[in-house]
C-alpha cells in the first residue's frame, strides 16, 4: 500500500521522543514535571456554572464560526487589548484551540504556486511543531530561520535571499516566543510588515502567550499593521484561552484578520472543521469578556519570574524570559542534560533540539533545555533549585 511522502521527513513529535529518551531510565527522585506547557493555575470557578447552565445545548450542533456573542466578546477583547476595531461578523472565527487555526489557515490560504514556483513558508527555528506539518500539508518549501541569542531570539527574515522571499506565501512568527520568551517590539513588527508588503506574503502571528509578561504588554501584530496602513489581509493573528485563562481543555481560541482571509478559513471549517460545543462557547463568551482573572493569573507568573531570577542569580548565561512561562536555559547538550537531570533528581525537562530543525548541520536548540514554569510555585522552586545544583553547581 502506498502512503504520502510529504510527511516522511518530519521528525518524531517532541513528547513521544522525550518519553523514548527518558522512560528507559528510573527517575533519581520525586518527579517534577517541567516539560509540557500545560497551565496549572486555577481558572475562574464560575466557568463551571456557565457550562452547567447551558448544558442542554450539548444536544445542538455548534455554531460553526462561533456564536455572535462569542465573536462580539472576542472583538471587545481585541479592542481593549490592542486598540484595534475588528468586525466580529467578518473578521473573526472561533477556533477549537489555536493549533487547529495555525494548521488550517495554511490549508485555506497558501497558494499552489507563488510567482510560478513552489511557495516557501518561513518558520522560526526553534518553532511550534504545527508550523512544519502545515507547510508539508500544502506542499510548500519550509525555510527555517534560526532565532538565536545573536538576533534576540526572533527570526531575521529580512536576511533571506530575494528569490526565497519572492516565493514566500506565509511567515509564521510567535511573539512572545515559544520557547525563548522573546517579544517582538513595535519596530520588529513594522519591519516585518514592510517586508511582507514588499514581497507580498502573509504573516501568521501566533500570540498565544501575549497575556503572560513581566511588566509591559507585548505589542500586537494587528495593531502594528493598522499603524502601518498595511493591506488588511496581510496579518492574521491567533489567540487562545489556554494560557491567558488557564483553560487548555476548554479549547477556545480565535483567528482574526482581513474579511477575505476569514471567509476562506470559515469555508474550510464548513467542510473539515470541528467547532467548539455550544456550552463551551457560552463559557468562552464570559471568559473573553473578563479581564480581572487574567491580571490575577499574570501576577502568579510574575512571582514565578522572581523565583527563577533568584534561583539562577549568578548563573553564567542565565537570561529570564521577557514573557511566556518557559525558561530557555543554555547547556552543553540538551539531551545529555535532560537525561542527567532526570536520573539524578527526577526533574523532567525538554531538550531544545526537539523543538528545532537541523539546517546546514546546525540545530539552534541543541545547546538548550526548555523548562515549563507551570507547576505550583513551591514545587517549581524545588525543581529549579535541583536543576541548578545538578547542571550548574
Amino acid at each position: 500500500m502506498n502512503f504520502p511522502e510529504r510527511f516522511s521527513n518530519l521528525p518524531e513529535y517532541a513528547f513521544p521522543r522525550l518519553r523514548s529518551l527518558l522512560d528507559v531510565h528510573a527517575p533519581g527522585g520525586d518527579v517534577v514535571h517541567m516539560t509540557i506547557g500545560e497551565p496549572q493555575h486555577d481558572f475562574p470557578a464560575w466557568i463551571i456554572d456557565v457550562i452547567a447552565e447551558n448544558a442542554a445545548e450539548f444536544r445542538r450542533y455548534p455554531t460553526n464560526e462561533g456564536t455572535p456573542e462569542l465573536l462580539a466578546a472576542i472583538a471587545g477583547w481585541i479592542s481593549r487589548r490592542y486598540d484595534v476595531s475588528v468586525d466580529p461578523a467578518t473578521q473573526i472565527m472561533a477556533l477549537n484551540g489555536t493549533r487547529e487555526g495555525l494548521y488550517n489557515a495554511a490549508m485555506a490560504l497558501c497558494p499552489e504556486t507563488k510567482n510560478g514556483k513552489q511557495p516557501t513558508v518561513l518558520i522560526p527555528n526553534p518553532f511550534y511543531q504545527v508550523y512544519a506539518v502545515a507547510t508539508a500539508s500544502v506542499s510548500a518549501e519550509p525555510v527555517f530561520v534560526s532565532a538565536t541569542a545573536k538576533n534576540g531570539h526572533l527570526p531575521d527574515y529580512a536576511s533571506l535571499p530575494d528569490d526565497v522571499l519572492d516565493r514566500a506565501a506565509i511567515a509564521y512568527i510567535c511573539s512572545p516566543a515559544n520557547p525563548q520568551g522573546a517579544v517582538a517590539d513595535e519596530s520588529y513588527w513594522a519591519d516585518l510588515i514592510a517586508l511582507a508588503e514588499k514581497h507580498d506574503f502573509r504573516i501568521f502571528a501566533d500570540e498565544c502567550y501575549s497575556e503572560i509578561y513581566r511588566d509591559t504588554p507585548p505589542p500586537g501584530a494587528l495593531s502594528a499593521a493598522a499603524k502601518a496602513g498595511a493591506d488588511p489581509e496581510r496579518v492574521t493573528i491567533f489567540h487562545s484561552l489556554s494560557k491567558r485563562s488557564n483553560l487548555p481543555g476548554l479549547r477556545s481560541g480565535f483567528v482574526a484578520g482581513g474579511p477575505e482571509t476569514i471567509k476562506r478559513i470559515r469555508q474550510l471549517r464548513n467542510y473539515a472543521g470541528a467547532p467548539l460545543p455550544m456550552p463551551l462557547q457560552r463559557a468562552a463568551e464570559k471568559v473573553w469578556a473578563d479581564d480581572e482573572h487574567v491580571v490575577e493569573n499574570r501576577a502568579l507568573y510574575q512571582e514565578k519570574y522572581r523565583v527563577a531570577d533568584e534561583v539562577f542569580s549568578g548563573t553564567p548565561g542565565y537570561q529570564g524570559p521577557a514573557a511566556g512561562f518557559f525558561l530557555w536555559l543554555a547547556v552543553p547538550d540538551g539531551e545529555e542534560a535532560a537525561i542527567k537531570l532526570w536520573t539524578k533528581t527526577g526533574v523532567r525537562v525538554l531538550p531544545g533540539a526537539y523543538l528545532s530543525r537541523t539546517v546546514n548541520d546546525s540545530n539552534p536548540g541543541q545547546g538548550y533545555i526548555r523548562v515549563a514554569m507551570v507547576a505550583p510555585k513551591q514545587e517549581m522552586q524545588r525543581g529549579l533549585i535541583q536543576l541548578r545544583d545538578c547542571l550548574y553547581g
